[in-house]
């Protein structure tokens, strides 16, 4: 009697505990999905949130999803988009590249709380030209173990998502043309609204975070009108439009969009939409062909981004962002020359001219340095500090500084120099033991677990802030208020407005 009291007692908690373990299951509203079971959550991989983007729907805004009957399997990537091997640190899980490419993936933690859980929805970087959601490095599985339902979402890339052209406007009943790729982008948003509960998510607190051409798309979503309330907060990771290209205006780019066609040999919309995609592909891929960016379109960009941010129009969420200490090498300002102090001196002459003086001033220290901080400010820094210098007078706006150089590689190459490009994705998303290339160090993961604790705490909560992490003041306090993130992270002065202030003067001159 007692044995098998106890054996009702072991199965009767065993029954309730699985029913706090839900099956992987859910019902959205194109039909119902079949998630896998990983790490401790339940990945929803290869979910369509558009329809197909091919034939005429091509250069197209995204169309609903045909519904499905039965259970679909969402256990292996979709496609990624369109694109070239452009960038050697990116590993794709996906199975190849093509047109039919509108697809997210969701990582949700197994146990149902009962609660609404935060959200984040990452965009992923590539210059607009390459990467995926599939990368391991963006997977959604730390955050999810952290009580956060994650996405990573495709977009149209390159000619595919960013082409304006006469013809293209002259048809569009808004008459506009470009920005497809923020369009995908602003429908997956739409669907997390639509969906998110479904996953154990509360669409009332989405998170949008990306890393260069991510976080240049972020920066873009809180100045369309079609994303308008349908994010809580945000996150970038180096760059922004609102430096370095920015938004062009529609005419620009439309004039860029016909000179490509016309060098492609496809003469009208009919060709240009028949043309099979690699010859579209391989086309933007020869020498002298455009890179397709964001556009001043009129409608989903309706005004020049630093013209809407301030006027305060811009979605006034929190925000968090920063940049990497070496987003370029000082060959970047440099080339060939070698770092020293006259060439230095003649790269300033050639690049400013009477301001060479006032540039040096503002780039003191070692000329490695100073180069290497000139390069990165001209290419990506600069942007990225003017989106937080006006977002912080909109909403509470948290900067950081990325210090941490990678370590050595697996296969002997010495660590970095500085702290690179792309180079914090990892730390960030507590992915270190997806990248097979360095051999990671207790260092590497302690500044892991400060930078996703800040991550993870800001998804919650819109506010870095935690238990266990050093204080981290909003950008508007003086003094200490922007976040150096390294093996020993902590608040800092860097002192370095008069550097962007000289930038911001150099934007507005004809």
């Amino acid at each position: 009697m007692i044995k098998s009291a106890t054996a009702g007692l072991l199965l009767a908690a065993a029954t309730a505990a699985q029913a706090r373990v839900p099956a992987p299951f859910v019902q959205i509203d194109a039909g119902q999905l079949r998630g896998v079971p990983e790490y401790g959550v339940i990945a929803f991989k290869g979910i369509p949130y558009a329809a197909p983007p091919v034939g005429d729907l091509r250069w197209k805004p995204p169309q609903p999803v045909q519904p499905w009957q039965g259970v679909r399997a969402a256990t292996s990537f979709g496609n990624r988009p369109m694109q070239l091997p452009l960038f050697s640190d990116m590993v794709f899980r996906s199975p190849g590249i093509s047109e039919d490419c509108l697809y997210l993936n969701v990582w949700a933690p197994r146990a149902a709380t009962g609660k609404k859980l935060p959200v984040l929805v990452y965009f992923h970087g590539g210059g607009l030209a390459a990467g995926d959601g599939s990368e391991p490095r963006y997977d959604g599985a730390p955050l999810a173990q952290q009580g956060i339902v994650a996405l990573t979402v495709n977009y149209r890339l390159g000619v595919f998502g960013f082409l304006a052209h006469p013809a293209l406007t002259a048809e569009s009943p808004d008459k506009a043309s470009g920005n497809y790729g923020l369009m995908d982008q602003a429908a997956a948003l739409d669907w997390v609204r639509r969906n998110i509960a479904a996953f154990g998510g509360d669409p009332q607190q989405v998170t949008i975070a990306g890393e260069s051409a991510g976080s240049y798309s972020v920066s873009a979503q809180m100045v369309m009108p079609r994303s308008k309330g349908l994010f809580a907060r945000a996150i970038g990771e180096s760059g922004s439009v609102l430096g370095g290209r920015g938004a062009p205006p529609l005419a620009e780019a439309e004039k860029q969009g016909a000179a490509f066609a016309q060098a492609a040999g496809l003469a009208t919309l009919k060709d240009l939409r028949a043309a099979p995609a690699d010859q579209l592909l391989q086309a933007q891929g020869k020498p002298g062909a455009p890179w397709f960016g964001i556009v001043t379109d009129g409608l989903v960009i309706a005004r020049p981004p630093l013209e809407t941010f301030a006027q305060g129009r811009q979605a006034k969420v929190p925000l968090l962002a920063g940049w990497n200490s070496q987003e370029q090498h000082w060959r970047g300002l440099l080339r060939d020359a070698q770092p020293t102090a006259a060439n230095f001196r003649a790269a300033l002459q050639k690049l400013y001219g009477e301001q060479a003086d006032e540039v040096a001033r503002l780039y003191g220290g070692d000329v490695t340095t100073a180069a290497r901080d000139l390069a990165s400010d001209r290419w990506i820094a600069y942007g990225t500090w003017k989106w937080i210098d006006l977002q912080a007078r909109a909403a509470p706006t948290w900067r950081y500084y990325y210090a941490h150089p990678r370590p050595a590689t697996v296969d002997g190459k010495p660590a970095e120099e500085g702290a690179t490009h792309s180079g914090e994705i990892e730390y960030a998303m507590n992915n270190l033991d997806g990248n097979k290339v360095f051999k990671w160090s207790d260092d590497d993961r302690q500044v892991s677990a400060t930078m996703h604790g800040y991550f993870v705490n800001f998804i919650k909560k819109g506010d870095p802030n935690g238990a266990d992490l050093p204080a981290w003041p909003q950008v508007t306090q003086a003094g200490a208020s922007v976040m150096r993130l390294d093996v020993q992270s902590g608040a800092y002065d860097p002192q370095d407005r008069a550097r962007y202030e000289f930038h911001d003067r150099q934007a507005d001159k004809p």
